[in-house]
């Protein structure tokens, strides 16, 4: 298992069994450490990307970052890495077009591409901290339209977004985003290794809502993962969902679940 990713692990279950109103608990938060993954997805104005490539673009940007070889011990970005993986997960998603896009481009991170879609994850920071390039980017209004994805494939992760909880393409970003880490510190090294020679690639699906519930393992987190292979994401609830929302499920291919 990756070492980088121990803090994740580590704290996976207990996160789970919090009271909902305790996810979103910040008073023992300095609001000037503050850290963030800025997530900026390119949607351009005249040919918009399709919303599922745009979601898959992001998980697999977010992950590229943290276990880039740059993020560990001794790399270029081990400390502002390892700083925001020692706290809380925040991810920020921005949208970005044109000129403001090439911008971003400059600033240190990663992008994917998936049919056409691009996201870029850039390396964690202090909030207060973020350069002009990122912090002029527009949060608001990065909705796009749903799609038909079709059949996921077999051999990649499938990240389920729950159906009955309507999120924008910035907050399902996030979200995904934070799937693929937790997915990735669960994972054995040849599991791990395996995905990574795939770039991180993933389908992003929206479930029955019978489905969700067969598969949501929020009750018994360590039977989830034992007997189905499929993690959890529950949100803090500080933007347009409520504290303790479980908003998607990974699951490891390979279970017959």
């Amino acid at each position: 298992m990756n070492p980088l990713l121990e803090p994740l692990r580590s704290r996976y279950a207990s996160w789970l069994g919090l009271p909902a109103e305790d996810t979103s608990d910040t008073s023992d938060e300095n609001p000037d450490e503050v850290r963030a993954m800025p997530i900026i997805l390119r949607i351009e104005r005249a040919e918009p990307p399709g919303r599922t490539a745009l979601l898959e673009a992001a998980a697999a940007a977010a992950l590229a970052v943290c276990l880039d070889e740059r993020a560990e011990p001794g790399g270029e970005w081990a400390e502002p890495v390892h700083a925001w993986l020692d706290n809380r997960i925040r991810k920020v998603a921005r949208r970005a077009r044109g000129a403001h896009w090439q911008a971003v481009l400059d600033q240190p991170g990663i992008t994917i591409e998936v049919d056409g879609a691009e996201a870029r994850a850039l390396v964690p920071g202090l909030v207060k901290e973020a350069p002009k390039e990122v912090s002029r980017l527009q949060i608001s209004g990065s909705e796009l339209p749903a799609d038909t994805p079709g059949p996921a494939p077999a051999d990649v992760p499938l990240l389920m977004l729950n159906p009955d909880v309507p999120m924008t393409v910035g907050k399902a970003s996030a979200q995904v985003g934070h799937a693929t880490m937790i997915l990735a510190s669960l994972l054995p090294d040849a599991e791990l290794a395996a995905w990574a020679a795939k770039d991180y690639r993933v389908a992003v699906r929206t479930p029955s809502p019978g489905r969700w519930k067969e598969l949501c393992p929020i009750d018994d987190p360590e039977a989830g993962w034992r007997d189905n292979r499929v993690i959890a994401v529950r949100d803090a609830g500080f933007t347009e969902v409520d504290p303790g929302t479980i908003t998607v499920l990974a699951q490891q291919p390979g279970t017959s679940a």
